[in-house]
């Protein structure tokens, strides 16, 4: 099997080393930039093209899209046309989605959108434990996921790629990110309102922090997403009718408080290990297990997690939200 690498950025490189964990050495890059193309040659021993069509030519089997955001739909539509399955990066731009979406399913070829955090370890536990139904049903959930936008690529100012233009931004791009894996525990809220905008001059102009409420019916939940967050965190509280779970993702054990026996349950798992240069909680294992289930499901093995479909309905909540962030000024006199 042939990949195509279509973005040799943070995540494009990611990827590479994705599949050589799981074995895979038939991979050839494309990218626009020159350095981005020499520094996936000297790193990983790939071979890389400045133009799509000369590494169309090479006849990939594959295309993992790993380009920013506002450039996904132009790619999976190439995926379309030449009928290559393609793993998309997270997105989060909605335009144009819902008519690739019909037709990919039209012409039968698969594509598959990222869902990362629903192979992290401790989501999948906490997900487990949900669906098993022995403490009851969730009632409340408050979640925060805080980070420092400068510190998410060292090496990059954040004025040169996609995390620092509006509809691209990171808090933006998170709120869909976390959205993913929260609904596929959780399932979709009724109804989400929230407030957004700006806390923190960093040179960019995005809205750096994002304040929700979401209302499912049966449940009520919290989420607040910011890139200003000087320690970078993610950290849940969830409330079932005879537990409460909490998971701070620094640790690496999820803690759960039985209301039958009134005692506090560890639940560890392994993290495993970061690459260089990044947070040490945002490990490898996930991006691998992920590439693994969607290698599968192109061999016909299994079923991927997440579809276009599924992916469109988290990014209308996300717009939905955002046209709720209306500001009353009181007048006290």
């Amino acid at each position: 099997m042939r990949f195509l690498i279509i973005g040799l950025g943070s995540m494009g490189k990611r990827r590479i080393r994705n599949l050589g964990a799981l074995g895979y050495k038939d991979i050839i890059g494309f990218d626009l930039k020159d350095e981005k193309r020499e520094e996936a040659e000297e790193k990983y021993k790939i071979q890389t093209f400045a133009s799509f069509k000369d590494a169309l030519k090479e006849n990939p089997d594959v295309f993992i899209i790993s380009t920013p955001p506002n450039k996904h739909n132009e790619y999976i539509k190439l995926a379309i046309e030449n009928k290559k399955p393609a793993f998309v990066e997270a997105s989060v731009i909605l335009r144009g989605l819902e008519e690739l979406s019909k037709i990919a399913k039209n012409r039968k070829v698969f594509i598959a959108p990222s869902c990362t955090f629903r192979f992290y370890p401790a989501i999948k536990k906490i997900k487990e434990i949900v669906k098993d139904g022995d403490y009851g049903g969730v009632t409340t959930f408050i979640y925060y996921m805080g980070q420092y936008l400068p510190d998410w690529h060292p090496f990059e100012n954040i004025k040169k790629f996609y995390v620092g233009k509006k509809e691209t931004g990171a808090a933006r791009e998170m709120v869909a990110f976390e959205l993913t894996w929260l609904s596929d525990i959780l399932g979709l809220p009724k109804n989400i309102i929230g407030f957004y905008g700006k806390t923190l001059e960093m040179g960019v102009n995005i809205n750096d922090t994002y304040a929700l409420a979401l209302d499912f019916g049966d449940k009520f939940g919290s989420i607040v997403v910011d890139v200003v967050s000087r320690y970078a965190t993610r950290s849940l509280i969830l409330n079932l009718e005879k537990a409460q779970i909490l998971w701070r993702w620094d640790e690496n054990f999820i803690k759960l408080y039985d209301a039958n026996t009134k005692k506090w349950k560890k639940y560890y798992f392994k993290k495993g290990k970061s690459a260089a240069g990044y947070n040490k909680n945002i490990t490898e294992d996930m991006y691998v297990d992920e590439l693994k289930s969607f290698i599968e499901s192109v061999k016909g093995k299994g079923r991927f997690s997440n579809s276009l479909n599924e992916d469109i309905k988290i990014l209308k909540l996300l717009e939905s939200l955002e046209k709720t962030n209306k500001r009353i000024t009181s007048n006290d006199n």
